[in-house]
């Protein structure tokens, strides 16, 4: 089946892809289908998979009420493996539910006034933004609003989701675009009959609060802000992490600077790019079909003055404004209308309870108990928000009852880390992420402090494939999965995120990486400039300087000890 011509002036010339298949429908329907391979054996081994469901919910900006975050509490225990999973893109993850399960779980999150459409699949996915809750603030409301409003204009349609797991009934014309309906099947009036090349991911950013990864996404809006209020945007396109290290056509990008629009002409400009993307980007290599290729094959002229055709008028040039700082809204902050903001750090996005720390437990009791709203982070993190003054006291306890601790008590190191699921469940891990991560912050943590580094401030990042779901490319630090147990590292970025470090070392082992890593701490302790971070040190010397300095201490040291 064909992809109907397209409402633009000009044609595409890329190939059509099939109508979706089973599996790539529900992955629209924002599930997963995965499999335990800690139970099955690794990928060579024949024993019979035991399948399981993923279940991501959609939520822009991150924004929760209390009871929306207690259903998810609930649906973990009784239908899931009893652990929910915040992620990078603010979303939340359900693990092990069976085919089964499958309509319950989906029906019981559209009754919270939630969704899983959209959620994967080659669609718009779910829009990021700041999730700081200043209450008297224009600017963060400008942007939670247009947040909410991009991931509604982006959410599919189609009718299907409706009738299959709802059990509504859905006359499909509703959904059929008469102007490019093929033989009378219905047609997404955004995405068409094949949906996207790949999936689309948009943030939401300020240039003094980061949070999101702005540069990391294929579609980045940057707010420009004048007397406290958002005055326009800079358009920012062609960000992705993802690449094949035996593929050199392949690569992790950030976005760049492509235009400046003002707030009312936004959502149009986006949709423009989401359908010039579309339209041409590449539907017959799968590894070079994210907007950063497309980029890269027609350098940002062409591919603006496409834009400009999609949106009907000339896009203006981007505003001279640059990423400054970041936020991660952890601890006790008040929201500019009397009550107040708590910023938890939850190690990896990782809600169960364990042994020492009982998550789930403790927000049940707060939520219960309080009932405040939520906002997930796109660090994996949580907010409690609206909170009272008589309330404080009584959070403070009940964290402290279940072993959650506040930010006080976590290092910098631990506090800026990341890491994705990987194993066991992730189907496209080739080893560990999560589980990994603990130990190798742990391990960090000592060797920072013997080096009187404990106050540093740098990103650690971890993913266990080359996709780079938890964004290592532009971190300090990145790990990143290139076999089983061993790792990539990648070095030279930073904090702010505008930047992609550099391959330092490839297919480290393991337990070979904290070693590996401490005699660049100790460079960096004695030859850093004033104020300068881990990732600049590293940037500046580059890889050629850093292995000659590596080189020369080696060698000094191999002389003290024969001497």
């Amino acid at each position: 089946m064909t992809c109907p011509a397209p409402s633009s002036p000009s044609q595409p010339t890329a190939a059509n892809s099939s109508a979706l298949n089973d599996l790539e429908l529900l992955k629209l329907h924002g599930v997963y289908r995965q499999h335990d391979r800690g139970r099955c054996g690794a990928r060579h081994e024949t024993r019979p998979k035991v399948a399981s469901m993923m279940v991501r919910t959609k939520i822009p900006g991150g924004k929760l009420s209390a009871e929306q975050f207690l259903a998810h509490l609930d649906l973990c225990d009784e239908l899931g493996d009893g652990s929910l999973r915040i992620t990078t893109r603010q979303d939340i993850q359900l693990y092990g539910v069976t085919a089964d399960n499958l309509r319950e779980v989906l029906r019981r999150i559209n009754e919270a006034g939630l969704t899983t459409l959209g959620a994967c699949g080659n669609v718009g996915r779910n829009v990021v933004c700041c999730p700081a809750p200043y209450r008297r603030d224009p600017v963060h409301e400008q942007m939670q609003q247009l947040a909410v409003e991009l991931s509604g204009r982006l959410l599919p349609s189609e009718s299907t989701y409706k009738r299959i797991w709802l059990g509504e009934d859905v006359d499909e014309g509703d959904d059929v675009d008469e102007g490019d309906s093929a033989k009378g099947q219905p047609v997404e009036p955004l995405y068409q009959q094949d949906y996207l090349p790949r999936k689309f991911k948009i943030g939401i950013a300020l240039p003094d609060d980061n949070c999101v990864d702005v540069h990391t996404h294929d579609l980045g809006l940057l707010a420009v802000c004048e007397e406290n209020r958002v005055v326009g945007y800079n358009i920012l396109v062609g960000g992705g992490m993802g690449m094949t290290p035996a593929n050199k056509k392949t690569f992790p990008a950030l976005a760049r600077p492509m235009a400046f629009v003002e707030p009312e002409a936004v959502v149009d400009t986006a949709i423009a790019i989401v359908k010039v993307f579309r339209d041409f980007g590449n539907r017959t290599n799968r590894k070079q079909a994210r907007l950063k290729y497309l980029l890269a094959e027609w350098g940002m002229q062409r591919f603006k003055q496409r834009v400009e055709e999609y949106y009907g008028r000339r896009l203006s040039m981007p505003r001279s404004i640059n990423v400054r700082g970041v936020d991660d809204h952890l601890g006790w902050h008040p929201q500019g209308d009397g009550r107040w903001f708590l910023g938890l750090s939850v190690e990896n996005g990782r809600i169960t309870d364990g042994e020492s720390v009982r998550w789930k437990s403790a927000l049940r009791e707060v939520f219960r108990t309080l009932g405040p709203n939520v906002r997930l982070t796109p660090q994996q993190n949580l907010l409690l928000i609206d909170l009272e003054d008589w309330q404080l006291a009584i959070v403070e306890e009940i964290l402290c009852h279940h072993g959650v601790e506040r930010i006080g008590r976590i290092s910098n190191v631990r506090r800026w880390s990341m890491a994705c699921v990987a194993l066991p469940t992730c189907p496209l891990a080739i080893t560990e992420g999560e589980r990994a991560m603990p130990g190798i912050i742990d391990a960090l943590e000592s060797e920072l402090a013997r080096l009187e580094l404990g106050h540093e401030e740098f990103t650690v990042r971890m993913t266990g494939c080359p996709n780079g779901c938890a964004r290592p490319y532009n971190a300090d630090v990145g790990l990143v999965g290139r076999g089983l147990g061993k790792y990539a590292v990648f070095l030279g970025g930073g904090r702010l995120g505008d930047r992609l470090g550099f391959l330092h070392m490839d297919k480290v082992p393991l337990a070979q990486i904290v070693p590996a890593l401490v005699p660049l701490l100790t460079l960096f302790k004695h030859q850093r400039w004033q104020g300068e971070s881990f990732g600049d040190f590293c940037h500046r010397n580059g890889p050629g300087e850093l292995a000659a300095c590596l080189t020369r201490q080696a060698h000094k040291e191999n002389v003290g000890s024969v001497a």
